[in-house]
């Protein structure tokens, strides 16, 4: 009654499954995943020593191991005094319960078995896990498929307690299947100790009977130290030879005797040529000398008084070598990253595969690519062409990540079908799956079908399987916060951590770290910084402002730091909009972008770039963080975009020598996208005014007037006709869908749908003379250049581009559309043929991006011989290319650091 109490508020506990020496299972019903559970609770006197913060800590340590064969851990923690730890409920039976009732297995099955428990113990022993407690009580069988539960449980008990195992008079180990390194309580286990614990148990499937056999634990223990194993075909002589053989060797006393691996155990189980070197099927061990037996004897007599002076505390932790910390800058993949806002690259849990967006080195495909630690070159991952910052599911096998159109997609590592989850345009960026099985992303400040905002201002989830969106967390106005972005889910599915930007948006010296809990949905700060990590050493790792990273100790059950931040390096680098890129595994390896970046501003200039790709200066004694260049029709201004997030406004700047620049519009709003009327006398933008939502404004270039709402519709992106008649925008909330839609200013009073975002249509440019309207889309699975007849857009379609386009561009004479590879690095010219119908004469690349020109937007000059585009200024912040770093086993450095 006093456990169902403290869990009520999580689990409702349904009935006593069974109990063995350290733990009693019940059955639960998980009231949040609305699911059936097995929750296993530690006997109180072992609870009582050991702690629950180390427990908790240690145990989490072996959460992220995620195999076919290896039962989950769904959540751990202390209740009311009681440890507990909750797995899946397996509506089966385990290997002890049918070994009792049948006694034996047929051959065939129990080689089978055992090689699908080798294949979960060679997986959790290359990441560092022995589970050195297995045993028929802890295979569990569902539909014969066998299940290994409790794996790293006897190691976290054994480590949490540190050394005080003795205290509660309880064996964590089973001795009939305990390696002789176990049974003398060496102080280093290795992964052949599970091997000769996996061959205890085969021996049994098939003789009945465990290898060594004794009235009490001492006497099991003196024959597992100095008796030889009988071979397993004098108790069944259908056992084949290699079977046996493999069986005989991997019960060798001496470690160094037995496999190398449970690979190479399995492996041999299934080779018919195998043989043992030491005897083979049917044949008796050959007899030891009177020397041997006598020294064993000796051996095993002087280990039982130190067995029994510790309270048979065969698992006492064993001070394993650490591994070494090893550095190395990141080559060739990194070279093509993305440097988009958010991490554009992530590391699979066990730190074995990379995933990053970025182009391919020929630069004609931008998505996602793949890289294991065994291969030289990456791969594509098909169905995550235009993706930007992937993130890992918990097991490893699939990659969650967002598109340009605000797409939330999942692909599949092991080649599925690539799912969209969310396609309204709600998502902004940044996500993180956690382990509750739900996905966390930035989201607009409404919900799907509302009007969206171009910024990040709350945290929403949905099931990794599919459902809808729900908010989890609010902005504090009161608190001046302005967004809320870059999630990272917590284990246990307790809480999550994310960025708070207040005042300005993604500005670094005003970014915190906060937390919030799932339960109410109440959020608090942390601490200041731009990214958050969680550390499976029980830290939270914060990149700050000045691209220090630092590790606080975190309490996951408080949600609360309980101690100071610890520095654990520095030159972490630290982009203009207040972000940085770095990863952790819960493996331990550690990749981060690398670099100082002094400000925000001072980072672009304004050039003119020719055909030829030549850029000139416009004027280099204006810099800034500029944004979407637009050219007035007569050519003596040019407005920009400038700033970032929430401090993003509209500046025009005169043309000219030196020419003057003043700030059109808003201060301390946020305001893009700016165009101009063809008179050249005002400038139409995108801007969230008061009521929210990005809507068109339209404002005299000298400022002498106040913006004016041209439409009161919100609308992601906004184009016009050159005789101001139409405007064309896209739109998250204009129909039923999200959708491309027409205006006729002044006359309209609904909007006139051209075309669905099925694909992301973005990019929108009418032509000059008003005929076509271009744009791209990812119709075909990477962006693309279209054009559609306007106004009647679904009276034909044609592709422009053959090998990915993007941001195009109508020449003034509208008889040329440029626009940009995939990947922005080249500038490729369409030539229309005349007459009425939209024909393509030829099609050339001008030139290739470089001289640090950027795609940061772009537009033609009215000769159509020239662009005007931005270029990060020689020796400013931002002009360093980043330099990828990778730290191996970096744990290793962040205890020593911390201390632990």
């Amino acid at each position: 009654d006093r456990l169902a109490s403290a869990l009520a508020d999580r689990y409702r506990i349904e009935r006593e499954l069974g109990q063995g020496g350290m733990a009693t299972v019940y059955l639960a019903h998980d009231l949040k995943h609305n699911r059936h559970v097995a929750i296993k609770v530690l006997k109180p006197e072992l609870a009582a020593v050991i702690g629950a913060e180390r427990f908790v800590q240690e145990i989490t340590t072996t959460a992220a191991l995620s195999h076919p064969h290896i039962l989950p851990l769904f959540d751990s923690g202390e209740a009311d005094g009681f440890l507990f730890y909750v797995m899946p409920f397996v509506d089966g039976e385990t290997l002890r319960t049918r070994l009792d009732r049948d006694r034996q297995l047929g051959v065939d099955e129990a080689v089978r078995i055992t090689v699908e428990v080798a294949d979960a113990l060679q997986y959790a022993h290359e990441h560092g896990v022995i589970h050195r407690d297995i045993k028929p009580e802890n295979i569990l069988l569902q539909g014969g498929r066998p299940m290994v539960a409790d794996f790293g449980i006897a190691l976290a008990l054994s480590a949490a307690a540190g050394g005080r195992m003795t205290e509660t008079g309880l064996s964590l180990g089973t001795p009939h299947y305990m390696s002789p390194e176990q049974a003398t309580a060496e102080k280093e286990i290795s992964a052949r100790s599970d091997v000769y614990s996996l061959a205890s148990v085969l021996y049994e499937m098939l003789a009945g009977e465990p290898p060594h056999s004794g009235g009490t634990a001492q006497a099991i223990i003196m024959k597992i130290i100095a008796e030889t194993a009988q071979p397993v075909t004098r108790l069944r002589k259908s056992v084949p030879p290699n079977v046996a053989a493999a069986v005989a060797k991997a019960l060798e006393k001496v470690p160094a005797d037995r496999f190398e691996s449970a690979k190479a155990f399995a492996e041999a189980l299934g080779n018919p040529a195998f043989t043992s070197m030491r005897f083979t099927s049917g044949e008796h061990a050959p007899p030891s000398s009177a020397r041997t037996v006598t020294a064993t004897t000796v051996l095993a007599l002087l280990a039982i008084p130190a067995l029994l002076l510790a309270g048979w505390g065969w698992f006492r932790p064993s001070p394993a070598t650490a591994p070494p910390v090893i550095r190395y800058r990141m080559l060739g993949p990194a070279l093509n990253l993305a440097r988009d806002y958010a991490t554009n690259f992530a590391v699979s849990p066990d730190g074995e595969v990379l995933v990053w967006a970025g182009s391919s080195p020929a630069g004609d495909r931008f998505g996602l690519w793949v890289q294991r630690r065994s291969q030289l070159e990456p791969t594509p991952l098909p169905g995550g062409e235009d993706a930007h910052q992937p993130f890992f599911s918990p097991d490893g096998k699939k990659v969650g990540f967002i598109t340009l159109s605000r797409a939330l997609r999942v692909a599949s590592l092991e080649g599925a079908p690539t799912v969209t989850l969310v396609d309204s345009g709600v998502v902004r960026g940044s996500g993180a799956w956690g382990s509750d099985g739900y996905i966390y992303v930035s989201v607009g400040n409404a919900p799907a079908g509302a009007a969206s905002v171009a910024v990040p201002t709350g945290i929403g989830r949905l099931p990794a399987s599919g459902g809808p969106l729900e908010v989890v967390t609010r902005r504090a106005v009161e608190r001046k916060e302005v967004s809320h972005h870059f999630p990272e889910a917590l284990p246990g599915g307790r809480g999550v951590l994310f960025v708070i930007s207040i005042q300005s948006q993604y500005s670094a010296q005003d970014s915190e770290i906060a937390v919030v809990d799932l339960a109410t949905g109440t959020h608090h700060t942390l601490l200041r910084g731009v990214q958050a990590r969680w550390s499976p050493t029980g830290h939270i790792l914060v990149v700050q402002a000045d691209g220090r990273l630092v590790a606080a100790p975190f309490d996951l059950k408080r949600l609360e730091l309980t101690g100071s931040a610890v520095p654990l390096l520095e030159g972490v680098r630290v982009d203009a909009l207040g972000t940085a890129d770095l990863v952790l595994s819960a493996s331990g390896r550690l990749i981060y972008a690398a670099g100082n970046y002094s400000g925000p501003l001072g980072a672009f200039e304004s050039v003119w770039v020719g055909h030829d790709g030549a850029a000139v200066s416009i004027d280099s004694s204006w810099t800034g963080l500029f944004g979407n260049p637009a050219l007035s029709p007569d050519g003596s201004m040019m407005a920009v975009q400038v700033g970032a997030g929430s401090n993003t406004e509209i500046w025009v700047k005169q043309l000219g020598n030196r020419g003057p620049s003043s700030r059109l519009a808003f201060t301390g709003q946020i305001s893009g996208s700016p165009s101009w009327t063809q008179d050249s006398r005002f400038v139409r933008f995108l801007s969230v005014g008061a009521a929210g939502g990005l809507k068109p404004y339209v404002r005299r270039a000298d400022g002498s007037d106040e913006p004016s709402l041209v439409v009161d519709i919100p609308m992601e992106e906004v184009d016009y006709s050159h005789d101001g008649r139409w405007l064309v925008y896209s739109d998250t909330a204009g129909g039923t869908t999200p959708g491309v839609y027409a205006w006729r200013i002044g006359q309209d009073t609904t909007p006139t749908r051209l075309m669905a975002r099925r694909f992301g249509e973005s990019e929108l440019r009418l032509s000059p003379d008003g005929r076509w309207l271009a744009y791209s889309s990812l119709e075909t699975g990477r962006r693309e250049v279209y054009v559609r007849p306007f106004p009647d857009a679904t009276s034909a379609r044609w592709r422009v581009s053959s090998g990915g386009g993007r941001a195009p561009l109508w020449a003034p004479d509208s008889r040329e559309l440029f626009y940009q590879s995939a990947n922005y690095d080249r500038v490729n010219a369409a030539r229309l043929r005349s007459g009425p119908e939209f024909s393509i004469e030829g099609e050339r690349t001008l030139f290739p991006m470089g001289d640090g020109v950027q795609a940061l937007g772009w537009d033609v000059a009215a000769d159509g011989r020239r662009f005007a585009m931005l270029r990060i200024v020689a020796g400013a912040v931002g002009a360093a290319a980043r330099e990828w770093v990778v730290v191996e086993n970096f744990l290793e450095e962040l205890k020593a650091k911390v201390g632990q």
